[in-house]
């Protein structure tokens, strides 16, 4: 919106300038809300925008990019953007997310089969397998029983990557999580235990039973993955194997009990293939994505660090690893499938620590940003959503502008104490001093205040959005059941079930996977071509 960009360049200008944020544009912008032309004009605009979207993308999308905010329910979004603004310094409230750009929107039902509040595991197995299962499983149906690896066989569903897969294209999964986290795993994995990361978590009658650890199913199952970024190495060495980055710490150890070296494997079988794994953000740069085809990437024993604490020498951001992902799968000519997800929104919410939270949510919108320039709406299906929400909320009548992570304007009538404005349903953030509620700081680490006392904080149960922009993109509209997602983006890419709307009557495909460019030069072509045999014909 050009409000929106004239505000953020002056505020650019203010601080290249004069050295400080700038209070003046704010106190101009804020005489312009005075006038009721202001609104109203902003709104034509908007309408304008509106308008065009009555000309639908029914392309062929060539490339399908999930963007999964892990616990990143609406509320979460609203904080995010006014801390995106205030982190540009404006306001907030006006500024708008990537996400937020996207022409459509819809809500999705989380509900897990067997659970009104879900889990991560069989969320992830709806949006990306597209049936609806029990929490803490990942990769089965609702006929399997969490925990009961005999329930495992004859009820596994495979993925939207996998479907991707098999019709040629690049796949890949970026996690600011355990590349064997719930979120990832449903990509890959048939698991009735979200918590089986390797045979060492694994009961010995699961394991006897036949059941594969996580780990072991990310390489064996679908063995041809071309970009896998994210934590988890401990999952992938002999029990007691130090960890390369942290020999002296012992909790980093490998966990394996069957002795394999997964990581030596996967190297081992795509040495002659241009594959390479690396495990800190030096090696990462100092590759060119144009001689890669295969990029293993575990930069941490178990989760990355929050964003907050990220070592920015050593560890790649959400946002540069979604660049060299996109930079190695665009390559293929038949396009890619790329799950990314921001998985630590929803550890920072489980530790009531709002500010971590938000931060991550923060950056992954910049990674959609990142993702948008390298790509084009033209051929490109890309889908912003959440597994599920948190209790999470901010209020207390505060001021525009104010910090979203400050205190409210007001008291509390009955204890006579301030609070802030982010508060938690449930948490560690509940705390009584000499029987009163506490007065809290603002540190990255704060808990926020929390209404039940919890060592966790819980997910909420309410709809999450979905945001859509691309090919096909509205079809994700209205309240939709949340393992829909993947049949739309399976849809719009002619992959998996539904296929006969990619072909014309006479049976030849569509040209899916050519460029805007090039099909319009080919038009061009044709109708020159058309016009001079009419010349031919007629006479005028």
């Amino acid at each position: 919106d050009h409000y929106l960009v004239l505000q953020e360049q002056l505020c650019w200008l203010c601080l290249i300038i004069c050295g400080q944020r700038c209070k003046h544009v704010f106190l101009w912008f804020v005489e312009q809300e005075k006038d009721p032309g202001f609104w109203k004009e902003w709104a034509q605009r908007t309408l304008k925008n509106a308008l065009n979207l009555q000309d639908l993308n029914k392309n062929v999308a060539k490339n399908i990019i999930l963007f999964l905010g892990d616990g990143m329910g609406v509320p979460t979004v609203t904080a995010a953007r006014i801390l995106k603004g205030q982190l540009n310094g404006q306001n907030g409230e006006e500024t708008q997310l990537e996400m937020d750009k996207f022409p459509y929107v819809a809500l999705s039902k989380t509900y897990n089969t067997n659970a009104q509040v879900p889990d991560s595991a069989g969320t992830a197995t709806a949006y990306l397998c597209g049936v609806k299962a029990n929490e803490g499983t990942v990769g089965v149906s609702a006929a399997a029983v969490k925990s009961q690896c005999n329930t495992t066989r004859g009820n596994e569903v495979t993925s939207i990557l996998k479907w991707a897969k098999d019709a040629g294209k690049s796949v890949g999964i970026v996690t600011t999580t355990r590349v064997n986290h719930a979120t990832p795993s449903a990509a890959y994995a048939h698991c009735v235990d979200r918590d089986w990361y390797s045979d060492g978590e694994m009961p010995d009658e699961a394991l006897q039973n036949g059941c594969k650890d996580i780990a072991r199913q990310l390489f064996e199952n679908i063995p041809d993955i071309d970009v896998i970024m994210g934590g988890g190495r401990r999952s992938m060495y002999p029990r007691n194997t130090p960890d390369v980055e942290y020999p002296g710490e012992k909790k980093h150890n490998g966990t394996r009990k069957d002795g394999r070296n997964l990581v030596g494997e996967w190297t081992d079988r795509m040495k002659d293939k241009r594959g390479y794994y690396v495990w800190n953000k030096k090696d990462l740069f100092s590759l060119n994505p144009n001689n890669v085809d295969y990029l293993l990437g575990l930069f941490e024993p178990a989760d990355l660090p929050y964003e907050l604490e990220r070592n920015k020498e050593t560890d790649p951001s959400l946002t540069e690893m979604v660049d060299v992902a996109i930079k190695i799968l665009q390559k293929n000519e038949r396009g890619f499938y790329l799950l990314v997800e921001g998985g630590r929104i929803d550890h920072g919410h489980h530790d009531g620590k709002a500010k971590q939270a938000l931060h991550e949510a923060v950056e992954m919108d910049r990674a959609i940003t990142r993702a948008g320039l390298l790509t084009s709406i033209y051929d490109t299906l890309t889908v912003v959503t959440a597994d599920h929400s948190h209790v999470f909320s901010f209020g207390g009548y505060t001021h525009r502008g104010n910090s979203i992570f400050g205190l409210a304007p007001i008291i509390s009538d009955i204890d006579q104490k301030p609070f802030t404005s982010i508060l938690y349903g449930n948490g560690p953030g509940f705390k009584l001093v000499n029987g009163a509620r506490e007065n809290v700081s603002t540190q990255n680490n704060y808990q926020a205040q929390a209404a039940v006392p919890l060592s966790m904080e819980t997910h909420g149960g309410e709809d999450v959005a979905i945001f859509s922009k691309g090919p096909m993109a509205h079809l994700l509209h209205g309240v939709q059941e949340q393992h829909y997602i993947p049949h739309v983006m399976a849809y719009a890419a002619c992959i998996g079930q539904n296929k006969d709307h990619c072909r014309t009557n006479s049976g030849s495909p569509f040209l899916s996977h050519i460029s805007p460019t090039l099909a319009l030069l080919l038009s061009v072509k044709w109708l020159l071509s058309l016009h001079h045999r009419n010349k031919l014909h007629f006479k005028y």
